[in-house]
């Protein structure tokens, strides 16, 4: 049986991935992994693929358990593997709780590594691996400070293993968008109340950006993928500035608000 496992699979740019992926790698099932059963069962009239709502929270070791049996029981050729499970916390970092901190480490950084390294004995040539990742991981972002770094090491990992890789005929890119509209900002925004974090420049639409992680992944040989030429012209500044420059640029810049009504579902 040929399978795409989406993790993050309830909302946001996780639930647009298994709506778009059919249009790129056809599977007989799509595994459908996230927390909330309810979000998950809705997908089924959505998609003309048949999904299986696996209902989970990565952050617990014992999900991992429930996905290796699930994998020796099934044995399935996983296609496609897309890691879009991963949140954050906005505001200065003593009010970011510790509790919250390791809880973005594991679901953002040994989530995705143990799901990565789950699938893999169960690829084939050909088969293709998307990493979620933002453009946070191209700087060090004060206010946002654990999830840049979660999505640093994204990045890092990501290209890394491409490389190693490449002999099995397995392809793995990272996706790193820019501010997109999504339930993100639910959790983000829970921590923000000094608006350290207030000023967004650009917001996308998550399946414009699904859509050309899903193009990148399949039609290039690139290690990881921006949507939005305003972006990838920022990551070019980033690579050329002094990180200090862009952290003072980007301190200045949340002195005022920009975009920021209207982002949160609650």
């Amino acid at each position: 049986m040929n399978i795409a496992i989406v993790t993050g699979a309830s909302s946001g740019m996780g639930r647009e991935f298994v709506l778009q992926l059919s249009d790129y790698v056809k599977v007989d099932e799509i595994w459908a992994i996230a927390r909330r059963k309810e979000a998950l069962e809705s997908l089924r009239s959505e998609v003309s693929v048949p999904v299986r709502p696996i209902s989970l929270d990565l952050c617990g070791p014992e999900s991992f358990s429930a996905i290796t049996q699930l994998l020796e029981a099934e044995k399935p050729n996983i296609r496609l593997l897309i890691n879009a499970a991963g949140f954050g916390k906005f505001g200065a970092y003593s009010k970011v709780s510790l509790d919250d901190d390791c809880k973005m480490i594991d679901l953002n950084c040994k989530a995705l590594v143990m799901m990565t390294r789950l699938a893999i004995p169960y690829m084939d040539r050909g088969s293709h691996i998307l990493q979620l990742d933002s453009l946070s991981a191209f700087q060090p972002v004060p206010y946002i400070t654990t999830y840049g770094a979660t999505k640093a090491f994204v990045l890092s990992y990501c290209r890394a293993m491409n490389r190693e890789l490449k002999g099995c005929g397995i392809r793995m890119m990272a996706m790193n968008p820019g501010w997109v509209k999504t339930e993100f900002f639910n959790h983000a925004f829970q921590t923000n109340d000094g608006c350290e974090v207030q000023y967004f420049d650009r917001l996308y639409e998550a399946g414009d950006c699904v859509a050309t992680g899903l193009r990148d992944l399949y039609k290039s040989k690139k290690d990881y993928s921006i949507h939005g030429l305003p972006v990838q012209l920022q990551v070019l500044a980033i690579k050329l500035v002094p990180h200090r420059f862009v952290m003072n640029i980007w301190q200045n810049q949340q002195k005022k608000s920009k975009n920021n009504q209207g982002l949160t579902t609650k």
